[in-house]
């Protein structure tokens, strides 16, 4: 089925980690430590240095279950299939065979070990993808939790298990070696010691018993309060320090000499899935559910760690997204974890966190050290934001589900603020008497007051500065019912409101001397109940969504109707404007985004998605549309085709089927596909490899893409553009002292002139051939008597098979000193060692060279210092003479197709500059 006509899926914003632990490994040719996460179907790969994303993978049919990495290798089990991946985004390998999601993974040399939920074990031979192994384990008697490869241990695995036994297996043999006495609880780390056969073992009752398995012997136990045991590692860098994750965020770090608690980490709000301290430094790598992955570094006085690197996302689902700022790579987002949040759109070293509301932040810090904050606020579920008064005050404001006080926050300060707004008739009563909660705000576009809407009918406002209350619109209230939205505009003139008994009021924002202001301007009945209400201040429009799944346009100046848009099966959730105001976007419970063009009241464009948007918002600049979905912690961008292609815009039945399109992923894409794999099931892993080499061979342009074009050479413009200037350059150059004799060395060989670097071995070869000089001839041949220089003897061997290749390569890789001597030896007067029948030669060279209409620019320079040297000796002789009119004519055939196409290129651009005029 097509596509949206309009968007297409770009990229999400603010995954970092799952519940899947995560990896972590050294690359030699980085130089660095590397960590992969999982998010779901796809898997990240940071760069610990500076926590910098280097590339995402690909997308999974599934979601992956288990990650491990060897030196070539990077695998991530997905369901019952195993891939292989290169880099990130090369599959090389696919494992096929089990029947059970696999859930461990572990590189064993040469090999590949999976373990699926049936507690099946293969082993693979990584390089073929072939079974070697398969060892099948009774679920209910030894169901496969934990694997290790026990250090120096030769062909050995041990494997853990719910019911808490420890089996030792040969993979080599294939059998059994040893059996160990049950733990009696579930064994769910299993991590090798710094010492030679010890094992870490992490129990689900907190137990961490580190055990000798060559002797069986328990070498420490130890027992931690905070559940179970989800990491375990090692440092390595000269201190005896175990740390260990648990289920509520905490990492424990022991002392393994004195068996005590060194000190507690509160880490991560959710569950540590895990830890890894960096090979032979104070680095700790830790990741969590909580979309979170943070590095620790031990350099405070007391030895214990503080946060060095961080990236992070929402913990939970975001519930609104808004734009901030002119320049459209800012988004405010708002998320269920009552965090409130700034990504930025171009790079994501720029995302940081507002912090979470808090009733009192103070205490918050001092509790932070807890595992549970009791001052954490609600989550937050709407808020606004103006730029005008960025630097000066508070400039957002926010809702929190089920309370009445209202938040304001900083986004220059990038932290909470010290504002709880709350009318004074609500303050000092308790929950049991007292249920009015804040539902609706709006800010003005000054910056200077927030007006906010109250479950009551009340709608009251504040100054955002101060938090000093300014107005109460109503007697006793603006509605009898609950208050859905508000809406200002730019002149501070108006304030909008609408309610669940489908009135939308217009009030005057402010009287003078009027501190209560009673009276509506005007009542529009819109005869349904308002659901929310949004505005689009330059263009002084309204747009209120109903009950009734309609959205319906009002004109502020004119206080009506304009525009009624119905086609959605279910609630609205959020809507918005795009900048020009000629576009409407809306997101409902029926999974699907509409886009309706005001100006022709037409839907133009729809598409369904798998999980329902609870907020949209508009980029400034019109490039992206951000969504926030259920059950999705980030945030995805869609781009805006209109902007770079030409898309014919029509109208649409709004009761047909929209297309059901994917989420956006890490990775940008085209056409809205995503990266998926491809179908593997049906391609043999040999052939995608062939098709991937194929894909990866860098193209090469060809040395002339046609001969009708004139071609230019590869060589810089210092080897033929000071030809004619080269005495000047020489006297320019010339050394002010006389230069020194160097001392000879020792040993040399002689060197052949030109810019590379080539030793003259022909005295070598001659001395090779075993001839003494007793043996050698002393009658000199006739081409020993040829004193023409190398370009000389091309050129005279030219003479014969008329190939002047050769020729026109030797003086290429020549130098301009070395061509000005070459073709100066030319010419058989004024000492030079050439012939008349050289210098005939080099003019046919040259007119090949204008002939074949490549390396233009070299032949036009070399023919300029040839007639500047030899030019009266060409004219003086009739055997060069006869040459010159070829010459002419390939010199006018070369230079009239140049001529041509700059003149015509310089006549459109001056018609074009005079019709601009």
């Amino acid at each position: 089925m097509r596509g949206s006509h309009l968007f297409q899926p770009n990229r999400a914003l603010g995954y970092v980690s799952n519940h899947i632990p995560l990896n972590v490994r050294y690359i030699e040719q980085r130089r660095e430590n590397i960590a992969v996460t999982c998010i779901g179907r796809s898997f990240h790969v940071y760069g610990c240095n500076s926590f910098r994303l280097i590339r995402a993978s690909r997308i999974h049919d599934e979601n992956i279950t288990a990650l491990a990495a060897d030196g070539y290798l990077t695998y991530a089990a997905a369901g019952n299939v195993i891939y292989g991946w290169r880099s990130s985004v090369e599959l090389r390998k696919v494992y096929r065979g089990h029947e059970a999601p696999v859930h461990l993974l572990l590189p064993f040399a040469k090999h590949l070990i999976s373990v699926d939920e049936s507690s099946l074990l293969k082993v693979w031979v990584a390089s073929l993808a072939e079974l070697y192994l398969e060892i099948p384990f009774a679920k209910d008697e030894f169901a496969v939790s934990a694997i290790v490869h026990p250090a120096s241990y030769k062909n050995k695995i041990l494997l853990g298990s719910a019911q808490g036994g420890l089996q030792l297996w040969n993979l080599k043999s294939g059998k059994l070696v040893h059996t160990f006495e049950s733990f009696n609880s579930k064994v769910l780390q299993l991590v090798q010691a710094p010492a030679i056969d010890v094992i870490a073992i992490g129990l689900q009752s907190g137990r961490i018993v580190l055990l000798n398995i060559k002797y069986e012997q328990v070498v420490l136990e130890v027992h931690q309060d905070w559940g179970p045991v989800t990491g375990i590692s090692f440092r390595t860098d000269g201190y005896s320090i175990m740390a260990t994750g648990s289920s509520n965020g905490q990492i424990v770090f022991w002392d393994l000499e004195e068996k005590t608690i060194v000190s507690t980490l509160t880490a991560h709000d959710d569950s540590v899935t895990g830890i890894h301290f960096c090979a032979n430094e104070p680095l700790l790598i830790s990741s969590s559910p909580d979309n979170s992955l943070k590095m620790w570094i031990f350099d405070l006085p007391d030895g214990g760690a503080r946060l060095l690197r961080y990236r992070e996302g929402h913990a939970a689902s975001p519930t609104c997204v808004r734009y901030h700022g002119a320049s459209g790579r800012n988004l405010l987002s708002s998320g269920e974890d009552a965090s409130l949040r700034i990504f930025n759109t171009v790079t994501e070293t720029l995302n940081c966190s507002l912090g979470k509301a808090s009733y009192n932040r103070k205490a918050s810090k001092k509790a932070k050290k807890k595992s549970n904050d009791p001052f954490c606020m609600p989550a937050i579920s709407y808020f606004t934001s103006e730029t005008t008064r960025d630097k000066e005050w508070d400039s957002i404001a926010a809702l929190h589900q089920g309370l009445v006080q209202v938040t304001t926050w900083s986004y220059d300060k990038r932290r909470m603020g010290e504002l709880h707004l709350v009318p004074e008739a609500f303050q000092n009563r308790t929950r049991s008497d007292f249920s009015v909660t804040a539902s609706c705000l709006c800010l003005s576009h000054c910056g200077n007051f927030v007006t906010i809407g109250y479950s009551s009918g009340h709608v009251e406002r504040f100054n955002i500065q101060s938090g000093i209350h300014r107005a109460s619109y109503g007697s006793p209230s603006a509605h009898k019912d609950y208050v859905r939205g508000l809406a200002s505009d730019n002149l501070n003139q108006l304030i909008v409101s609408g309610a669940a008994d489908g009135l939308l009021k217009f009030w005057h924002f402010k009287l003078p001397n009027t501190p209560l202001i009673a009276t509506p301007i005007d009542t529009v009945d819109l005869t349904e109940p308002i659901t929310l209400l949004r505005t689009h201040r330059e263009g002084a429009m309204i747009c209120a969504a109903l009950d009734d799944f309609s959205v319906l346009l009002i004109d502020m100046d004119t206080r009506v109707v304009v525009r009624r848009f119905d086609g959605h099966r279910g609630m609205i959730t959020d809507l918005c404007f795009s900048p020009d105001s000629r576009w409407l976007v809306t997101a409902a419970q029926d999974c699907t985004i509409k886009v309706w063009d005001i100006p022709s009241s037409y839907l133009i464009d729809h598409f369904r998605v798998a999980q329902m948007c609870t907020s949209l918002s508009m980029s400034p600049t019109s490039d992206f549309l951000a969504t926030a979905h259920v059950d999705y912690r980030g945030i995805n961008l869609w781009a805006n085709k209109n902007l770079f292609s030409h898309i014919t815009l029509r109208g649409l039945n709004p009761d047909l089927e929209p297309p059901l399109l994917d989420l956006p992923t890490t990775v940008c894409e085209e056409d809205g596909q995503g990266s998926h794999l491809p179908d593997t099931a049906s391609t043999d892993v040999d052939e995608l490899e062939d098709a991937l080499e194929k894909i990866n061979i860098e193209y090469q342009s060809p040395p002339q893409l046609s001969s009708a074009l004139i071609t230019m050479s590869e060589l810089a413009a210092s080897r033929w553009q000071n030809l004619l200037n080269l005495d000047v350059i020489k006297k320019r150059n010339r050394p002010r002292q006389a230069p020194k004799k160097p001392k000879s060395a020792p040993f040399f060989l002689p060197t052949v002139a030109g810019l590379d670097l080539e030793f003259d071995l022909s005295q070598s070869r001659e001395a090779s051939t075993g001839k003494d000089d007793a043996t050698r001839s002393h009658i000199l041949e006739s081409k020993q008597v040829d004193l023409l220089t190398d370009f000389g003897k091309l050129l005279k061997g030219a003479l014969v098979t008329d190939e002047y290749d050769k020729a026109i390569w030797h003086l290429m890789k020549l130098g301009p000193t070395m061509v000005d001597y070459e073709i100066r030896n030319l010419t058989p007067f004024d000492g030079g060692n050439g012939s008349l029948s050289v210098m005939g030669s080099f003019i046919r060279m040259i007119i090949y060279m204008l002939g074949r209409k490549r390396e233009f620019e070299l032949a036009q320079s070399y023919l300029s210092l040839f007639l500047k040297l030899h030019g009266r000796t060409v004219v003086e002789n009739d055997e060069l003479s006869v040459l010159l009119s070829d010459l002419e004519k390939a010199q006018s055939e070369g230079w009239s197709v140049l001529e041509d196409k700059l003149m015509y290129g310089l006549g459109v651009v001056s018609n074009l500059r005079n019709f601009s005029a």
